[in-house]
């Protein structure tokens, strides 16, 4: 094997030669924003570039449509480190998670080590993993055995603020929930009506309530999608999604199951018929980030000149599927600040940021250190091997599940 600061070279060589054309790469999926399982445009430019850059690329990886490999085999046997893509944008607000710098950063980091994976032992995949805003793209590759032969897993987040190595999130769910009773006249019949609107209003009631002895990391927020369409006939059906979160899975199941009675007692109060939904694609497990491969990456960081803080519990965050993923194997989500003022995550302000000369500038630097920690854990077994062994200890104490 080469001297690791040649490899470190080269592969930052090859992200620089490229910066101009993954910007415009960025640039471009920001420009068209596709929201979950939709992200057919963004699955062409990635995999065409990734081809570009000598990879072998499966298109609808498990026989998921807008899901993709890209595939580069070192100098002999050895891991495999996957970096992971995310390229799917929020309906309304477009790339307001900045997605299209998650999908640039790991483009680049991917370009990096395939620059000098000839002289690595194993494998560096580039995985394309759509509909992280609610669709649950990686909880269905997992499913599909899309990281079965993985034994690493890295991405990046934008944020704003302060940099992160790594930061914990939030165990969730998605949950429709339905009402139906019988329409009548408003005015003229009321007494002939069962109004699931009340089915609704009493089950927000009921979740007020339930919300004063919920720990304070629980979160129940939602948003009513159909409530009748004249105001003098009495709704037959209603109904609302709601999103249910925790700090660990075990809680969150907990919080859920006690939502639920809130809407079973809301349908007894208003003599509505009940449906309930939970979206098992959507049921996102909370982060516990790999401390040694994350290290990495914080080095790295540093060693350009960017300053790496670690979480604080008071962090604000939110889900992601990428948490499914820590679930099963060593992986990390670190956070790039694409500016120093905060700016509200999901909001018009931060989708005009992450299109932004600093913000991509920053992105780089990121991606540059992300294709270095996949180098390091390729060619120094001591890196891996901590990392599975903080795995498993954190598998015997429940913490992960582990590979099923």
């Amino acid at each position: 094997m080469s001297d690791p600061k040649a490899l470190h070279h080269r592969a930052l060589k090859a992200i620089d030669e490229r910066r101009e054309a993954l910007y415009a790469l960025s640039r471009a999926i920001h420009a068209k924003p596709e929201i979950a399982y939709q992200e057919r445009e963004a699955a062409i430019r990635l995999t065409e570039f990734l081809e570009g850059a000598g990879f072998t690329v499966e298109r609808s990886y498990r026989e998921i449509e807008t899901a993709y490999r890209g595939e580069a085999r070192g100098r002999g046997p050895g891991p495999t480190v996957a970096i992971l893509q995310e390229y799917d944008a929020l309906p309304e607000l477009g790339h307001a998670c900045g997605h299209n710098l998650i999908a640039m950063m790991g483009v680049a980091a991917s370009v990096g080590v395939r620059a000098v994976i000839d002289q690595l032992p194993g494998r560096v995949v580039a995985i394309g993993t759509p509909a992280e805003e609610g669709g649950g793209g990686k909880v269905a590759l997992i499913r599909a055995g899309g990281f079965d032969d993985v034994d690493a897993a890295m991405m990046i987040h934008p944020t704003s603020g302060r940099s992160l190595a790594g930061r914990h999130s939030l165990a969730s769910n998605r949950v429709m929930v339905e009402f139906r009773g019988k329409a009548a006249h408003a005015a003229s019949q009321p007494d002939l009506g069962i109004n699931a609107l009340d089915g609704i209003l009493q089950l927000f009631n009921n979740v007020n309530a339930m919300r004063q002895q919920l720990r304070p990391d629980a979160r129940v927020h939602g948003i009513i999608t159909a409530g009748g369409s004249a105001a003098n006939v009495i709704p037959d059906y209603a109904a609302a999604r709601f999103s249910i979160r925790a700090l660990d899975r075990r809680y969150q199941q907990d919080v859920l199951r006690r939502f639920i009675a809130c809407a079973e007692g809301a349908a007894v109060a208003t003599g509505t018929q009940l449906q309930v939904t939970v979206n098992e694609n959507a049921g996102y497990e909370n982060m516990v980030f790999s401390t040694p491969i994350a290290e990495r990456w914080a080095h790295h960081m540093r060693a350009q000149g960017v300053q790496v803080y670690e979480a604080r519990d008071e962090e604000r965050v939110g889900s992601t599927d990428m948490g499914n993923v820590m679930q099963v194997l060593p992986a990390i989500h670190p956070y790039i600040a694409i500016s120093p003022e905060p700016i509200p995550g999901h909001s018009i302000a931060f989708r005009e940021a992450v299109v932004g000369q600093e913000a991509h500038d920053n992105a780089i630097a990121a991606g540059k250190a992300l294709a270095l920690t996949a180098i390091d854990v390729l060619a120094d077994p001591e890196i891996l091997r901590k990392a599975r062994s903080e795995f498993e200890e954190r598998r015997a104490r429940g913490v992960v599940k582990g590979r099923s």
